[in-house]
């Protein structure tokens, strides 16, 4: 059952899939009915639960849902899986692989690097200490108003800000 992303509870849970790339405004129209599609069918053992997403940056994904009468079970969540994949077959995105980091590189502009590029990142002074990144650990919609966006130096990036 599909809600508007506003109306989700702020205790809803959230899954986070950054894209490599930003999408285009075409691709942006289809992935957004491909996944409204998706979620007014989503279910759990045959219930239909309150999900929604957005898209944020023009490449990032957040998927969620209301577990507070049903919890998503390994099955919707592989369906959910099964649907990214879709799209990054259709637009040669990545959106599964988790060595990414998402940085702002302006208020309204983000970069996705490979984590193995970010120690290059961080030397040549593309991302410092107060760089604004991802935080990929968000589990609730709620961290998404403190917690999602923080200071490079308050993640695991942290060590490469040490003296």
């Amino acid at each position: 059952m599909y809600l508007e992303f506003e109306s989700m509870p702020a205790h809803a849970r959230i899954w986070v899939y950054q894209a490599d790339r930003k999408f285009k405004q075409e691709e942006l129209v289809w992935v957004k009915e491909r996944l409204a599609a998706f979620c007014e069918q989503w279910n759990t053992h045959g219930a239909l639960m309150p999900t929604s997403f957005t898209i944020k940056f023009d490449q990032v994904i957040i998927l969620s849902v209301d577990e507070s009468q049903l919890g998503a079970s390994g099955c919707s969540i592989d369906s959910s899986v099964r649907t990214l994949r879709e799209i990054e077959e259709k637009f040669g995105v990545n959106l599964l692989d988790q060595g990414k980091v998402g940085f702002l590189e302006s208020e309204d502009n983000l970069s996705v690097n490979s984590v193995f590029g970010i120690k290059e990142s961080v030397n040549s002074g593309v991302i410092n200490s107060e760089t604004k990144v991802l935080n990929p650990l968000v589990k609730e919609k709620g961290d998404l108003h403190d917690k999602w966006l923080i200071e490079a130096k308050e993640s695991w990036l942290n060590k490469y800000f040490r003296n």
